[in-house]
């Protein structure tokens, strides 16, 4: 069962929780390796999520995160796995895509946020920091490897000031 909220703009959105999320990634790994495709990790923070909160409060908080939600749902296509962390991150899980395919719609997603446009944050500089790894067909590595490794790099996103994507190869192919 996912998770669903309703955002102040109306659209339901759906989430999976944490656990169906890491059991996707895990699925879809295994999927991966097996039938030899690209699968691709990414983890989005909404920079400054903890300022709109202090500032403009929690409903306000919950209503970036529908929006940025909303345009991820938007901008990814259905095949693709979305969740949401119990830090207000998110996971998505890409399969059959190549890193440059990635970095492409990565890139767009971080100029989008830019122009989302929200009343309950009126003059608030919206923009979220992606961190994206990959596996390519014909590796061999642990799915942690993976995570690990897109987790690291959003963080590195949010502490160069965010608004940015950055993405690399796992270090633990076997």
């Amino acid at each position: 069962m996912t998770e669903s909220k309703q955002t102040a703009n109306g659209p339901l959105h759906e989430l999976f929780s944490l656990a169906q999320i890491q059991h996707l990634m895990r699925v879809e790994f295994s999927r991966a390796l097996r039938y030899d495709y690209p699968l691709v990790c990414l983890f989005v923070a909404v920079d400054q999520l903890d300022s709109v909160r202090d500032r403009f409060g929690f409903e306000a908080r919950e209503t970036v995160l529908g929006a940025v939600v909303d345009l991820l749902h938007e901008r990814t296509r259905t095949s693709d796995f979305l969740g949401r962390l119990p830090d207000d991150r998110l996971m998505i899980v890409v399969p059959h895509s190549t890193p440059e395919q990635i970095e492409i719609m990565a890139v767009r997603l971080v100029e989008r946020a830019t122009e989302l446009s929200l009343p309950e944050i009126e003059g608030e500089h919206l923009s979220f920091s992606i961190g994206g790894s990959w596996l390519t067909a014909g590796e061999t590595m642990f799915h942690d490897d993976l995570i690990k490794t897109a987790e690291r790099c959003a963080q590195e996103a949010s502490a160069a000031g965010g608004g940015k994507y950055i993405a690399r190869a796992p270090e633990g192919q076997l």
